[in-house]
């Protein structure tokens, strides 16, 4: 047997053996969580002692078989090929012994107290370093960093200046119960638990949605009821990735799935490759701020905050809506710039985007699922409840597509994706484990909202910008639930204390968090539609933020006008005045900024105008009624004037 023939077996060899324990992370999940169907849930068949640890245990075995050092090394450095096994091997040793005593420990508390001694504190220490390894490993630098720099404040703060002093404590005997051996925090503690028996079956739901068809039907029809706009697969694009994205809760799946079939698209009705990208990129990244999934994160926002979980749906939605207004816009400006008009006629554009009986089959498996999770929590069931609901009535319904009835293999195959998406999210997750304990045994928060306190006084503007700043930050490489709850923890407090209701905090870290996937240096889903577009990737990375340039602003208007989240928790009485005259402001403020970032309306705009329209729309978005109004009145008559002046004005027909 050659080398070639040795190196196929071995890779077949590692492939199969993540594609049997990923399955092996999708079923333990599954059979864990259908109990959560009742409407008061329980926790799962098994002991949380057990099937924490458990579950942990296979998605590690899944991430170092898929980023194996020894593979890794064997093909960048040869020579350290041994030394990575050794490492791979060791860190399975750590981690399989901290949680089988982990297991053992926890349920001998049940029934005594358990002393915890030096041998307890070298199992959470080594514990810890190894998921910060394997952290580092799959999601990269960043987030690693974090914990590790959380790891060295928690030994090191009695010695820190000022406010971030902690208090001498006895860290033998603290060290275990802070970082292991707990079930409230930690690494296996309530975050991870969240994600285990809330999160999970929304993560199988999406993978399923990834695998068993639908999502280019789902594109196909977006285009049929687009056709007749200028942007036509550009705002399909928008539409399909919106739908698609609040199920598959993750920005660079989303665009992996759909962006392969819209950028094509996008490009061949003549738009530049990296605007392609960055409408594809900006579309996707949108889908976690969605209802009705909106990703794990709303999960976990539900729990934190103890706010229903159909609440949070409710007040998400016309932010989001918003956000996707202005997409749609800013391709509208697009297309007049480069002089694009409407194709009526399907068989005009491409023969593949005719829209067959078979299409409205498959779009079924988008849309039930998402109608049966909306009705399911309607009628109170719990959101767990609601995803297993959806994704058992989605298994049978896939069977509608005739590639599953020739494979049915595709819907295994599916659940091993999810199974492997999930294990690759517990390795971020546990790292913010870590976070969180130590955020709780040292107090930080608290000293952090008297810091910010000290440098901001009472504005509430600097606050918010500095958790927006921090948000982006921490979330650069990094997937959003981990970076949402690092800077919520933090900052969350601070942002309270100014009279900020939770809920409004919460969702203005989630916004941010999401837009770091498409701000550079480390624009993730730009980098990622770059790759498919074959545009430059960080002009792709700027045409994104552009284009989403709302996405930024939108946080701000729910802070300063939560009666546009319609629920209670926002902090204020719905009014309908109130919340119709942000609503129609909000409108104009759309208008101007998706044409001012674009640089058109109806002719191109002199770099006065783009100035004049963003400054307008900032002053229409000021609480002082005088001043929004007189803005809101002098940008309308602005428009009115510019329209009536230049709509004969013919866009150029090159193509820049």
């Amino acid at each position: 047997m050659n080398n070639d023939t040795q190196a196929d077996v071995k890779a077949d060899w590692r492939q199969n053996s993540i594609y049997l324990v990923s399955l092996v992370v999708a079923f333990v999940g599954l059979i864990n969580s259908y109990p959560s169907y009742w409407i008061v849930p329980r926790m799962g068949p098994f002991a949380p002692e057990i099937v924490r640890p458990l579950m942990l245990g296979a998605a590690v075995l899944v991430v170092i078989l898929k980023f194996s050092f020894a593979v890794g090394w064997a093909k960048t450095r040869p020579s350290l090929k041994n030394t990575g096994l050794a490492l791979d091997l060791l860190i399975l040793a750590v981690l399989t012994f901290a949680l089988w005593r982990f297991s053992v420990d926890m349920l001998e508390m049940i029934d005594s107290m358990v002393i915890f001694d030096e041998s307890h504190a070298a199992i959470a220490l080594l514990a810890s370093s190894a998921f910060i390894i394997l952290c580092w490993r799959v999601w990269g630098a960043a987030l690693a960093i974090v914990g590790l720099v959380a790891l060295f404040y928690y030994f090191t703060g009695p010695y820190w200046p000022g406010i971030f002093e902690t208090a001498p404590f006895e860290i033998l005997s603290s060290l275990a119960e802070d970082l292991w051996f707990n079930l409230g925090e930690g690494v296996v503690g309530g975050i991870t638990a969240i994600l285990i028996f809330t999160a999970f079956p929304f993560v199988l739901l999406g993978a399923m949605l990834e695998r068993t068809g639908g999502a280019r039907s789902l594109i196909k029809i977006a285009f049929l009821f687009t056709r007749r706009l200028r942007g036509g697969p550009a705002h399909a694009a928008i539409v399909a990735s919106g739908l698609f994205g609040t199920m598959s809760g993750g920005a660079v799946t989303n665009v992996l799935a759909t962006g392969v079939i819209t950028i094509p698209m996008i490009i061949r009705r003549g738009f530049h490759r990296a605007f392609a990208g960055g409408v594809e990129a900006t579309a996707s990244s949108a889908g976690q701020i969605m209802p009705p999934v909106m990703g794990a994160a709303a999960f976990v926002m539900a729990d934190l905050t103890e706010i229903p979980y159909l609440n949070i749906l409710i007040a998400a939605l016309l932010p989001a809506l918003a956000y996707y207004a202005s997409l749609f816009a800013s391709v509208v400006f697009e297309s007049r710039r480069l002089g694009i008009e409407a194709v009526a006629d399907l068989s005009d554009t491409d023969e593949d985007l005719v829209v067959h009986r078979q299409d409205y089959y498959n779009l079924i498996l988008v849309v039930v699922p998402i109608v049966t999770v909306v009705l399911a929590l309607v009628s109170g069931f719990s959101p767990a409840g609601a995803g297993n609901i959806a994704l058992t009535i989605l298994i049978p319904l896939s069977f509608l597509n005739p590639e599953v009835r020739k494979k049915p293999l595709l819907i295994l195959n599916a659940l091993a994706n999810g199974g492997r998406q999930f294990s690759e999210l517990l390795m971020s997750v546990a790292v913010v484990g870590i976070i969180v304990a130590v955020l709780a045994a040292t107090g930080l928060p608290n000293d952090f909202t008297l810091l910010v306190g000290e440098g901001t006084g009472t504005s509430i503007v600097i606050t918010l910008m500095i958790a927006a700043l921090a948000a982006l930050m921490l979330s650069m490489g990094v997937p959003t639930l981990p970076a949402y709850l690092t800077v919520i923890l933090i900052l969350g407090p601070a942002i309270t204390k100014l009279g900020i209701p939770v809920l409004v905090a919460h969702l203005f870290v989630l916004y941010y968090s999401v837009a770091s996937s498409i701000t550079p240096p480390v624009a993730i889903a730009a980098y990622a539609a770059a790759s498919i577009a074959g545009g430059p990737p960080m002009m792709t990375a700027v045409y994104a933020m552009r284009i989403g340039l709302v996405k930024f602003v939108v946080p701000f208007v729910f802070a300063f006008y939560p009666v546009i989240l319609l629920v209670e928790e926002s902090g204020t009485q719905f009014e309908w005045l109130p919340f119709l005259s942000i609503i129609s402001r909000l409108l104009v403020v759309i208008y101007l900024v998706s044409s001012a970032v674009i640089g058109f309306d109806q002719r191109r705009l002199p770099v006065w105008e783009i100035v004049v329209r963003l400054i307008m729309g900032l002053l229409i978005l000021l609480t002082d009624p005088f001043v929004h109004w007189s803005v809101t009145a002098a940008a309308i008559v602005f428009l009115g004037w510019h329209t009536m002046r230049f709509r004969q004005v013919q866009a150029p027909a090159s193509i820049i």
